[in-house]
Formats: structure tokens, sequence, C-alpha cells
């Protein structure tokens, strides 16, 4: 049941947003801001700070066997602020050795999540996990293993090549939604991010940065 709970959970915190008015965008997150998100914990404590990484301060998430995301509950208008944009880096470590598209893979270094209610029911909650996968091509797509086709995961970095090294991304949510659900919206409820290594066991250190909507990419 915890396995399950880690899987569709994050889904479930957007229920938090139904009395949340709609937002034009969300500001850029200082680390010591995303520490005020709150938290919730699957499978023991990813520890979450604010660190000195070569001059600049950033978001550090470590996990030893261990799941727990920090999510904000807000509705942003993506008619206003459709793109995404974000900074994630992990670690030049051994990478985790199990298929992240199984029930005992389902961890990585690195996910964000974006999630949007579809009625009032949890079961009726969508999400799109991007993810630094070990061994799943960039851009591949797959349902996640314990929530089925509600939750959708994507891959935009791959393996560890680019380990130890800032990687950029800006998505704009709408297309993106569209290509995952065959959807068209103008909101989302959620925004969440989580390192964790509970399934497949081991420890990962991982650093997040400047997770901010945007109204041009």
């Amino acid at each position: 049941m915890m396995h399950f709970s880690k899987a569709i959970a994050i889904t479930m915190l957007a229920l938090l947003a139904l009395c949340i008015p709609a937002v034009g965008s969300l500001a850029a997150q200082e680390p010591v801001a995303m520490l005020s998100w709150d938290s919730r914990s699957f499978e023991g404590t990813t520890e979450y700070s604010a660190v000195n990484l070569e001059g600049e301060i950033v978001l550090q998430a470590v996990a030893n066997d261990s799941a727990s995301a920090l999510y904000r509950s807000q509705r942003v208008d993506l008619t206003q602020t459709p793109y995404l944009h974000w900074r994630w880096r992990i670690e030049q470590n051994q990478a985790l050795d199990k298929d992240e598209r199984s029930k005992s893979g389902d961890d990585y270094r690195v996910r964000v999540y974006v999630v949007r209610r579809n009625g009032w029911a949890f079961w009726r909650t969508q999400a799109i996990n991007y993810v630094w996968s070990n061994a799943q091509p960039s851009d591949s797509r797959w349902p996640n293993p314990f929530a089925g086709e509600a939750v959708q995961m994507w891959a935009l970095d791959s393996g560890l090549t680019k380990a130890g090294q800032w990687q950029t991304h800006v998505r704009d949510i709408r297309e993106d939604w569209f290509t995952a659900f065959g959807e068209r919206i103008e909101s989302l409820d959620g925004l969440a991010l989580m390192t964790d290594t509970d399934n497949a066991g081991g420890s990962a250190r991982s650093w997040y940065a400047d997770i901010h909507f945007s109204a041009s990419p």
C-alpha cells in the first residue's frame, strides 16, 4: 500500500487546490522559499536543503532508501503562463540499476510533477512526471507502473553522460499535456518535485533551481 500511495499521492494533493484562485504565474522560486512548500513522506525522508553549490544557492535533495516530495498546490493559468522552466543536476555516481518501468524500479534522481484534477475524485486526477531516467531514451514516455495511464512518466535526460552538469528545461505544458493525454487544458492545480530511492534502494544526491512559469519560452 505504501508504494501505491507514493505513485498517486502527489496527484491527490491537487485536490487541496480546489479553493485556490487561479494565478497567472508561479514566480521563480528561491531555494529557501521552496523549503517552505508542503512536504509528503512516502518512505523515510529525502533531505531537502538550500546549499551553496559552486557559488550559487540551490535546492539540494539527498535520498537514502527514501522517498519524500515537496509540493505546492496552486492554480496556474496556462493561457497566460504555459511555459515551465527549471534546471536540475545529478551527482556523478553509479546509476540506479532497476527497470524504471517496473514497480521495483520506480525511482528517480530528479523528477518534477505537474498536476491537474479532472473532477472531484482523486482517481480522476492526472499528472506528468518529468524525470532524468537511468536507461530510457530522452523524450520517451511510459505510464507509471503503479498509477497507470493517469500518471505519465516523461524522460527528458538519460544516463550518466551529463551527470555533474546543470541541465536546463523549458516545457510548453499545454502541448505536452495534449501529447500525453490527448486533451487541451487551460490550467494546472499543482507542482511538485521529488528525489527518491525507496523502491530500488541506495542513495542519490541531486539539485534543483529556477523553477517557474512564464508567458514565453
